[in-house]
């Protein structure tokens, strides 16, 4: 029986480069509908044991798609690591051949997750997505109309910020239908939301960003969120522990939610509430003068 193959795709605007292990077979095709059809009547006719490709800006979708259909097993692969992969097996330079190259050996040695499709998490994710960029956008829109100094500056920036709010709401909306649509994803939402500190838009945020949550183990999800402290020891050297890497968007927008939750008592009180207390004190003071003369 022969050995099942693996391929790597090295994913371009307009360029799939392929390269399949065993055998060290390489090609291109264009990443379009055309490409995409030649791709599968090119592939080996043998065994094929999984097809890696690295993420892409959004540009790998449709090829994965396309490849789940005719029943293929894909893998996504963490950029970082395939770096870091590179530099071990002495790979120093770097083009898209070679990535393709390097990805199918990746897949052929190291241990990756099946991607699989969930149509209503794609849709939810990409909604997400673009309420957190609106959200940042409104911060750096604000953050400059603060030092405006022109009129029609001023009013082009609140015309803006006006219309990113606006369509903040509109997100918000068709989130809340996307979820309304799928029973599981409704009572998945409710638990989140049951839950101390937890608002619609991190439960939202948790359903589309992390769908691990609940399938596996509490250390493996704070290990993907990058919450999980690792070690950094050697024998009798105790190093301090780091969090590392893990999914950004879902731990920036827990930050709040959990420190709202761990209490901030402990914190020193800002500014604006210092000068508050002072003006109590003030009145206070004042107002026991004025009766006790």
């Amino acid at each position: 029986m022969s050995e099942p193959y693996n391929v790597g795709i090295d994913v371009s605007i307009d360029r799939l480069d392929v390269a399949i292990r065993p055998g060290g077979r390489a090609f291109c095709v264009t990443n379009d509908a055309a490409g995409w059809a030649e791709l599968l009547a090119r592939l080996p006719r043998g065994a094929i044991a999984a097809i890696g490709l690295e993420p892409s800006g959004g540009y790998e979708r449709n090829v994965v798609r396309i490849l789940l259909a005719a029943g293929f097993s894909v893998r996504r692969i963490n950029p970082n690591k395939l770096r870091q992969f590179a530099r071990a097996a002495g790979a120093l330079a770097k083009n898209d051949r070679i990535d393709a190259r390097l990805i199918a050996d990746y897949i052929t040695v190291m241990p990756t997750r099946v991607v699989e499709r969930n149509p209503a998490i794609e849709r939810l994710a990409e909604t997400v997505t673009m309420r957190r960029q609106l959200c940042d956008e409104h911060i750096a829109v604000e953050s400059r109309a603060s030092h405006l100094e022109d009129a029609l500056l001023q009013r082009i920036a609140k015309r803006r910020l006006t219309r990113i709010k606006v369509d903040i709401v509109l997100l918000d909306k068709r989130l809340a239908e996307l979820v309304a649509a799928q029973p599981d994803l409704v009572q998945r939402f409710r638990l989140l939301c049951s839950m101390p500190g937890v608002g619609a838009t991190l439960a939202y945020t948790l359903l589309a960003l992390l769908p691990e949550l609940g399938q596996i183990g509490r250390k493996q999800i704070a290990a993907l969120v990058g919450l999980a402290p690792y070690a950094f020891d050697s024998g009798r050297f105790r190093g301090q522990r780091h969090i590392y890497g893990g999914r950004t968007a879902v731990r920036n927008t827990l930050y709040m939610p959990a420190l709202v939750q761990s209490g901030t008592a402990h914190l020193p009180p800002s500014p604006r509430c210092r000068g508050q207390e002072a003006e109590s004190r003030d009145r206070r003071g004042h107002a026991q003068n004025a009766h006790h003369p």
